[in-house]
């Protein structure tokens, strides 16, 4: 379990069966120095809001944490690097850490922010799942990365779009059912909208996770297009900040 430690009372601190050691945490809007329509805790430097704004703002989560997380430069895409040697900026999509006070972080803002351990408390990571990292693998890879069995891997899933709001076309169906037919099951047609489909983002992590071999998933349920604490692309129509999903390794406490 995590202590709430100094976050503000807005943020997520998940509730999964993580081991001691393991710190994750999810930020909200709350909590930071931008103003509308960034208001007010965005760390996206790409996202219109001003780099003064986004510094401070991570100067303030900062001090919530053992250290400055690796900030990514995310891309819709599979790749996962190790947070002891990537630069800042790097082009992926998700990190692992290994060592303990490295932080593994991931931005959104409809995308999934999936935070990862190992049962032994000794591998953490972070991914950024939208539906493209999604069925690029990104999940898999981070599983990969963690460097041990997918049986002693547990995952949570974070805030995203929520399968009642996130309408997509008949090529995102069929990205997902090229790789498995049974990600069928995670649409539903759109009524009155041909070739319009309602897509269940947490449904096809489970399937894309579970096939993987693990077994442990927590989290899901939010939407942030539905629930104005969280930032959202779609709903703000781009005009939108960015939250994080971070997790690390604490020094000095035994796994359990």
């Amino acid at each position: 379990m995590n202590s709430r430690m100094n976050y503000d009372p807005d943020w997520i601190v998940p509730h999964w069966q993580a081991p001691a050691r393991v710190r994750a945490l999810i930020t909200t809007r709350a909590g930071g120095v931008s103003p509308a329509p960034y208001d007010s805790m965005n760390f996206g430097l790409r996202s219109g809001d001003t780099a003064q704004n986004v510094r401070a703002n991570r100067a303030l989560l900062r001090a919530a944490l053992p250290a400055e997380p690796l900030w990514l430069h995310q891309v819709h895409g599979n790749v996962v690097v190790h947070a002891e040697s990537a630069a800042d900026d790097s082009a992926a999509d998700g990190a692992v850490a290994h060592t303990a006070g490295r932080v593994c972080a991931v931005m959104a803002a409809d995308c999934m922010p999936v935070l990862l351990c190992n049962r032994a408390g000794t591998a953490v990571g972070a991914a950024h799942a939208g539906w493209r990292g999604l069925a690029g693998g990104v999940l898999e890879a981070a599983v990969d990365a963690l460097d041990c069995g997918p049986e002693d891997v547990m995952a949570y899933l974070g805030p995203c779009i929520g399968p009642a709001q996130f309408e997509v076309g008949d090529d995102v169906l069929a990205a997902f059912s090229a790789h498995d037919p049974r990600a069928a099951t995670a649409f539903r047609r759109y009524p009155g909208r041909p070739g319009k489909w309602l897509c269940d983002l947490y449904a096809l992590a489970r399937q894309r996770l579970h096939a993987r071999g693990v077994r442990m998933v927590f989290g899901g349920g939010f939407c942030t297009v539905s629930d104005r604490r969280f930032f959202s692309h779609r709903r703000d129509q781009g005009s939108s900040g960015r939250m994080a999903g971070l997790i690390w390794l604490e020094q000095g406490v035994r796994g359990e």
